[in-house]
């Protein structure tokens, strides 16, 4: 067997202080006898694209996933994106179609479940809120073995108002989620022999997000209350997530172990960036005002104090219904409204998405976008001069400038999909190794830069939080014909081929983006060495229903992604 650990947002910054302290003696031991490194994952680190690479050995240019949402028809309306847009094979596909047995469980970009030789569960991107059912497993019924093995929980705490007692109520939960995941993969692991088998945890990610500035002192978002009352939260499910690798080491007397992340983490710092705010400063973008005033109209402002309001005040068990009201159209144009709304079309050459986990902008195109204004004679002039003026943009705070490097698209992905990337990439300068946060602007003028005070500080999924993604993760390989040691220049591209190639499948140039990593000196052939010649069968690209949409909108938004 070839088994498959993720830890979601794991990072060597955190596992290798643990690991020397002894709090990591499962984790210690495969980097001990195996190949280890940190893994450069795709750019921005965001969770969809990154675990799609992973599973496909390709970019998000040729993979066609960049975000949990897809601008539809270079529009202004964002609709979420799924398993139906991926546009590479996975690995569970190549290996069930030369008759390997898999199975996989939670990985995120795999709504609605590949049929494949064994079984799959959905992750978090799954619509449905409650429990497992047969939406989202394959084969069907393998909703009843998840149930009945506790289920596999996400997102089953809200994320966005700190009030007193949550910090407990979030940890506990997650604990919870971490034992129950490892008792429904160890349920798995002793029904069958699987030839890959793979598990998600995405409790390293939810406790670096929101307990960071537990662990980091040094943080200007530090609680020494809190600390003294919840001790270090971020080194505990650390260590409760090594338990559940020794165990399932055991369990599964792997031949080769694997533990990918993907992305890392870091901390938050105290200043805040509204990018929408900063394009309209700096001419390129101009909000709508009103006919009988001068006031600006803020469609987004309100739309996104109607989100605040029903995610922070209304009872967790009334707010999916809600959300469904009219058929679900309300909820559909909420999100594009706060992203959105006030944007005077005509008047704008550039505007930001604002997700603080992509910081990025689109060009306002004539021709693509239906209110383009910036004609496509002058698309790299316009390109050339945001990247100038954004790496002009000083910090007042800190110092220096926020912007460390604009990337045009095509330098980042390659691949027919690169048209669904934005037009520019932004990676924003850490001062004092800590990151600044990103947030909506609302359709209002005011400043681009300001610095956080008061119960701003306190985090929650509104306000930022205080862990945020860095783009280096982590990658751990034991086993058979493995050489050990600490291993330099991975990315997450080279994962599946090296995969597939200890397990005998055969590939050719062309296939992968990424390489088998030369640490991997012999292979271990699960029969005779396979090709792969199965070509991907590309279905339809099918949206989710106004329902299902409606569900996922909410889980995002408590997971904190919207």
């Amino acid at each position: 067997m070839f088994l498959v650990i993720g830890l979601d947002g794991a990072t060597l910054d955190l596992i290798e202080p643990l690991a020397r302290a002894g709090k990591l003696p499962h984790l210690s031991s495969l980097m001990e006898r195996g190949a280890f490194g940190r893994l450069t994952v795709p750019m921005p680190p965001v969770t969809f694209p990154s675990w799609t690479s992973f599973m496909t050995g390709v970019n998000p240019g040729r993979h066609g996933i960049f975000d949990f949402t897809r601008r539809e028809n270079h529009g202004y309306d964002v609709r979420f994106v799924n398993s139906s847009f991926r546009k590479s094979p996975t690995i569970w596909r190549i290996l069930s179609d030369l008759g390997k047995r898999v199975c996989s469980l939670g990985i995120p970009g795999n709504y609605p479940p590949e049929e494949v030789n064994g079984y799959t569960l959905s992750g978090f991107d799954t619509p449905v809120t409650t429990r497992a059912d047969a939406s989202f497993a394959y084969p069907p019924e393998f909703a009843d073995v998840v149930n009945k093995a506790g289920g596999f929980p996400f997102a089953d705490f809200q994320e966005f108002s700190i009030d007193e007692g949550w910090h407990e109520r979030a940890f506990a939960s997650m604990c919870s989620a971490i034992d129950r995941k490892t008792e429904l993969a160890l349920t798995m692991i002793g029904r069958e022999a699987f030839d890959c088998f793979m598990i998600m945890f995405g409790e390293s990610d939810t406790v670096a997000h929101h307990f960071w500035s537990l662990h980091d002192e040094a943080s200007p978002r530090f609680s020494a209350d809190l600390r003294s009352r919840l001790g270090d939260c971020v080194a505990e499910i650390y260590r409760r997530l090594d338990d559940s690798v020794g165990r399932l080491v055991d369990a599964a007397k792997a031949d080769h172990v694997m533990i990918v992340s993907d992305h890392g983490f870091g901390g938050v710092g105290d200043v805040a960036l509204h990018l929408n705010r900063w394009l309209e400063e700096s001419g390129f973008l101009t909000w709508s005002r009103s006919r009988s005033s001068n006031e600006l109209f803020s469609a987004s402002r309100w739309a996104g104090r109607i989100r605040q309001a029903a995610v922070r005040s209304i009872p967790e068990r009334l707010q999916a219904p809600l959300f469904r009201v009219g058929g679900g159209r309300f909820a559909g144009a909420l999100e594009s409204r706060v992203r959105f709304g006030g944007i005077d079309w005509q008047g704008t050459r550039a505007f930001s998405e604002e997700l603080n986990y992509a910081p990025a902008i689109w060009l306002n195109v004539a021709g693509r976008e239906p209110g383009g204004t910036v004609p496509h004679a002058g698309y790299e002039d316009a390109c050339s001069e945001l990247t100038q003026r954004l790496m002009e943009w000083h910090d007042p705070y800190n110092g220096g400038n926020v912007v460390r490097r604009v990337y045009r698209r095509g330098e980042l992905f390659h691949g027919p999909q690169v048209r669904y990337a934005p037009d520019l990439v932004l990676d924003l300068e850490l001062h004092g190794g800590y990151s600044y946060v990103c947030l909506p602007s609302l359709g209002r003028s005011g400043p681009s830069i300001r610095k956080l005070s008061g119960t701003e500080l306190d985090g929650g999924k509104l306000v930022g939080m205080s862990g945020s993604h860095r783009r280096q993760g982590v990658f751990m390989l034991a086993g058979e014909g493995v050489n050990s040691g600490r291993m330099r220049g991975v990315e997450m591209v080279d994962l599946a081929p090296t995969l597939l190639g200890i397990l005998g499948v055969e590939s050719a140039e062309g296939d992968f983006d990424g390489r088998c990593l030369e640490c991997v000196t012999s292979r271990m052939e699960v029969g005779e060495s396979q090709p792969r010649t199965t070509p991907l069968k590309l279905g339809p690209e099918n949206y989710y229903d106004k329902a299902e949409e409606d569900d996922l909108r909410e889980r995002l938004e408590r997971l904190g992604y919207l």
